[in-house]
């Protein structure tokens, strides 16, 4: 154990001030990620996130959004109507009334299953009967 008795231990007033969040600029994003694209050996890109203090998850953000940037940029192309919510609500209980159906179909199989032991036990009874 240390002996602390005696010894004058000050501490210092100052408070540290509060770390400022960084801030990027499009054009250095835009730069990062593309020297990010042009790396081709393994441990580049680790190499440049450390230069740069950078995390990978943040290059990779910055990616997405230079992607959605540039899909924005480029005049989108006419297509197909995608299908509506109505559409895809008939599709639905088009799928429910199939099943349905289905169901339907095996509880009648049942029930005339059902309906001839019925008859035969009471055709049997009616022979014991006799």
């Amino acid at each position: 154990m240390t002996d602390t008795t005696g010894k004058n231990f000050q501490k210092d007033p100052e408070v540290v001030e509060k770390a400022a969040r960084r801030r990027f600029t499009d054009q250095y994003k835009r730069q990062i990620a593309l020297e990010a694209e042009q790396c081709t050996q393994p441990g580049e890109i680790g190499a440049l996130l450390r230069r740069e203090g950078l995390y990978s998850s943040v290059l990779a953000r910055w990616r997405r959004q230079l992607d959605q940037d540039s899909s924005m940029s480029q005049p989108k192309k006419r297509s197909a109507k995608k299908a509506s919510s109505f559409t895809k609500e008939f599709e639905d209980l088009k799928r429910e009334n199939e099943r349905l159906k289905e169901k339907l179909r095996q509880a009648e199989l049942i029930i005339d299953v059902q309906k001839k032991v019925s008859e035969m036990m009471q055709t049997r009874s009616q022979e014991k009967d006799d």
